[in-house]
């Protein structure tokens, strides 16, 4: 099944409604992390039961693409899988040790390795304006995580909840960067199938070699999980992987960094994480070169 080429506008209106949905992971994570589910179990199930309630639609809208599905794809699927496993694994493992404001601070900056990456692979230069609000952003982004590092930190390892975090975000740069070349000639429905599965075997693999059970928790820890399935998998990475094949990657990346403003937001009305003036600018400039990536990609697209 193909997919027309939608209105100029709704690319970007799905990456506002995907932004909204994938804030509130880091918050369900928290969640089920206090209900007693490990890092890496929380993770495979994300992708686990994201990748099960996706199925029928899957095989039921692009069957004909899934057969046909060649080597090539397979193995970038898997590569995509593998990115994305580690992915999920390393960032909510980081939510153990730092703030949520600084986990997801730090994992959103694959805007920066994405802009490397799509230059030097691709040839991708972004146009002044477009340019202009990757440096803002990652200004905004610096300027949350300096402002977080000068106030006590909600976790036992700052350090290592910040590498994981940034070690996050290098994967999930190589995962959209491989998703940019498969979403070319693959409907949304196959990729997602593909790609959710072969993260969450991955990730089941991991549990299996790492001993962690996926059985035996409350059920408030598998309502949690189940959420991040449904709002920000499901609806927030689906919608982010929809709008790769009309928007750029580096786009995505920016819109990716409004994730801390959210997740910050949320994470003080539900767990009284406050964060300081500054950081509060640092919120101000992400969303203004939020603003201004888009205003640079409107005149790509």
């Amino acid at each position: 099944m193909s997919e027309h080429h939608p209105p100029r506008w709704l690319p970007f209106v799905v990456l506002g409604i995907g932004l909204l949905a994938i804030s509130f992971g880091a918050i369900l994570a928290r969640v089920a992390q206090a209900n007693a589910l490990p890092s890496l179990a929380i993770a495979a199930l994300r992708l686990g039961l994201a990748a099960l309630i996706v199925t029928p639609f899957s095989l039921w809208q692009s069957r004909r693409e899934l057969l046909a599905i060649t080597r090539r794809q397979i193995l970038l699927t898997l590569g995509a899988g593998v990115f994305l496993a580690l992915h999920f694994a390393t960032w909510i493992s980081s939510l153990e040790y730092t703030s949520v404001a600084s986990s997801t601070a730090l994992v959103t900056t694959n805007l920066l390795w994405i802009g490397i990456a799509s230059f030097v692979l691709f040839g991708d230069k972004p146009g002044r304006v477009m340019a202009c609000g990757i440096v803002v952003s990652l200004a905004g982004s610096l300027l949350i995580f300096w402002s977080d590092s000068q106030t006590s930190v909600p976790g036992s390892n700052p350090s290592l909840g910040n590498f994981l975090a940034i070690a996050g975000s290098w994967c999930f740069s190589a995962y959209l960067l491989i998703g940019r070349k498969l979403r070319a000639d693959m409907p949304l429905p196959a990729y997602l199938w593909l790609a959710y599965g072969a993260g969450a075997l991955f990730l089941l693999l991991g549990c299996v070699g790492a001993g962690v059970p996926l059985a035996g928790y409350t059920l408030p820890a598998y309502l949690a999980a189940l959420g991040m399935a449904l709002g920000p998998q499901l609806l927030g990475h689906s919608s982010y992987n929809w709008s790769l094949k009309y928007v750029s990657p580096t786009f995505v990346a920016v819109v990716t960094l409004g994730e801390p403003v959210g997740s910050a937001l949320l994470a003080w009305l539900f767990f009284g994480e406050s964060f300081a003036s500054v950081q509060a600018v640092g919120f101000v400039m992400l969303l203004c070169g939020i603003y201004l990536a888009a205003v640079g990609e409107r005149r790509r697209v």
